[in-house]
């Protein structure tokens, strides 16, 4: 029986999506597959294999069996990308990419999804790219400072229809598992354009505290995301987003796929609010 290979399995995304696949179907590419293998809900269920995304000559062990694989780039540069789609070859590729593709921005991140799709399409006999929006999960990098101050202090990036991580892994298994959408470049969202600021107030009414969002400078926000330790080229894509407006773009593909509409980020928050408490 052919398998699915799906990277990035332990991520926000890759979780929900090796959850909504049978474990029989599936097989997960992990660099340290011991101690993956041992995470609550792998137990006794899908394969783990070794290999790492930058090694692409390690990854023989992990394609043998697969004719398909759902690829998350885990790197902010493309370099290693033609090695890595060289030898899955022709497969066929589910890519996660990112919505600002679509919408033409141009900073590093949105060139390296940019460049990643051009060599799914070159390389895979069959492709779907999946344009992601913000994902909700993100969020979750402010719980340090909800806990603690209960103020978000960041760059004011523009508003977009942020996703629910489970309606993309829904929107993937669709993709990896029909033939239907063989060569289609879909946008994914959320229900409605939403700011940091709303995406606040909404974790503040899960968790029954008031919240608040402070905008920072972009470049007191540099100096601290580096002081962070953030890599120099995600902190200058995050903000290449400053002062843009904000977005428009909102789709009905989870709906249309999936047959349910798309959470909001309010159905998130409350989901997660044990996070953030």
């Amino acid at each position: 029986m052919t398998k699915i290979l799906i990277t990035g399995a332990t991520g926000n995304v890759g979780r929900e999506l090796t959850a909504q696949l049978p474990a029989d179907a599936i097989r997960l590419l992990s660099r340290n597959p011991g101690a993956d293998q041992s995470r609550p809900g792998l137990v006794g269920g899908p394969e783990v294999v070794g290999g790492d995304l930058g090694l692409p000559d390690g990854l023989g062990t992990a394609l043998e069996g697969v004719d398909t694989v759902f690829l998350i780039w885990p790197f902010l540069s493309a370099d290693a990308a033609d090695g890595v789609l060289a030898e899955i070859g022709r497969r066929r590729v589910v890519y996660l990419s990112s919505s600002g593709v679509s919408e033409g921005h141009d900073d590093p991140i949105n060139r390296m999804h940019a460049e990643l799709e051009r060599l799914v399409a070159a390389h895979a006999a069959e492709w779907t790219i999946l344009r992601s929006n913000t994902i909700a999960s993100n969020a979750r990098g402010w719980a340090g400072q909800i806990r603690s101050t209960g103020v978000v202090r960041g760059p004011d990036i523009p508003a977009t229809a942020v996703v629910h991580e489970r309606d993309v892994a829904s929107v993937a298994a669709r993709a990896l598992t029909s033939d239907g959408l063989n060569g289609e470049r879909l946008v994914v969202t959320g229900p409605a354009v939403i700011s940091r600021a709303e995406q606040v107030a909404a974790i503040g009414a899960a968790i029954g505290r008031e919240l608040r969002f402070e905008a920072v400078a972009a470049d007191d926000a540099r100096a601290q995301m580096l002081a962070d330790g953030r890599p120099a080229a995600l902190v200058e894509a995050l903000l290449a987003n400053v002062g843009r407006p904000a977005s428009g773009l909102v789709t009905t593909t989870v709906a249309g796929l999936t047959g349910v509409p798309a959470r909001s980020f309010g159905a998130w928050a409350e989901e997660r609010a044990g996070e953030f408490r």
